[in-house]
């Protein structure tokens, strides 16, 4: 097993498999690397390398009490692209992995980073606010918490079985198989460090980050994600950006990099491989 030594002793594991251009994967809260084997074997099949590392407190890297918010996620990240020296890196980030890549990117530059991707991201701003006013309530936030500390392993399973993925939708067969590696991804993280991400990833304003990216970013955002809603999230960021292409996806769940590998897959080697100019808006 793989891992690097943060500057606070926090031991980050990672993947770093084969020997191409280096696509760099932040998997979404609660999980794991592990939710990116599907987009890591795809691209190694294609002559990519293929790096992915699970957030402190998530997986196997340190159960660390502190430092569970993005500037720390941040730092982490920058650690791993700098201890295996990345050039021209692209960076993909899901949910709350992408909140992850936008402060990386706006705190550490783009020295390193050729293009970034960010799929069903919680920037630019979660929590509803005066300035945010289509966020959802802190209060929603808040019984997040309350259900990880008191009974996380029941919370997961039913988050993994419904709006995650929208098993809870009419007429979608529910995956037992995909369920369950959720579960297991969630339960092997420190609760902790799952508690404080939920503040991290909701209350953290990505708006000036946002601002400072210049390369080209790949915004991809389902219209029936249940977690992250498009109206206040995609959108909005593809806004912000200075080189942005926003790509729709009519019915997709948040966990749609899972559930509708095929078609973001596709999507994801067209981006990283072409040199286009990119456009504003494009749509599923």
């Amino acid at each position: 097993m793989s891992f690097v030594t943060t500057n606070d002793g926090t031991e980050i594991y990672y993947k770093d498999w084969g020997s191409g251009a280096p696509i760099v994967f932040s998997h979404g809260w609660p999980l794991s690397a592990d939710d990116w084997d599907t987009q890591m074997m795809f691209f190694l099949n294609r002559g990519y390398r293929v790096i992915a590392h699970d957030r402190r407190g998530h997986g196997r890297s340190s159960q660390t009490t502190d430092g569970h918010d993005m500037d720390h996620y941040a730092d982490d990240l920058a650690t791993l692209t700098a201890h295996l020296d990345l050039k021209n890196a692209v960076h993909v980030g899901h949910s709350t992995g992408g909140g992850e890549v936008v402060r990386y990117l706006a705190r550490h530059g783009e020295s390193r980073v050729a293009k970034a991707v960010l799929i069903s991201a919680v920037p630019p701003l979660m929590v509803k606010t005066v300035a945010n006013p289509g966020g959802l309530p802190k209060e929603v936030f808040d019984g997040f918490q309350a259900q990880v500390a008191a009974h996380r392993s029941e919370f997961y399973r039913d988050l993994a079985a419904g709006p995650f993925y929208g098993f809870n939708r009419p007429g979608v067969k529910a995956s037992e198989a995909i369920i369950e590696n959720w579960w297991r991804q969630g339960m092997m993280g420190g609760a902790k460090a799952h508690y404080d991400g939920i503040v991290a990833f909701s209350q953290t304003d990505f708006t000036d980050d946002l601002k400072k990216i210049t390369v080209p970013v790949l915004v991809m955002h389902g219209d029936d994600d249940q977690i992250v809603p498009y109206a206040d999230a995609g959108p909005l960021s593809a806004k912000l950006l200075k080189n942005a292409t926003l790509k729709t996806y009519k019915g997709f769940p948040h966990g749609m990099p899972t559930t509708q590998a095929d078609t973001i897959n596709a999507d994801l080697l067209e981006f990283i491989s072409s040199n286009r100019p990119t456009s504003s808006d494009a749509s599923e």
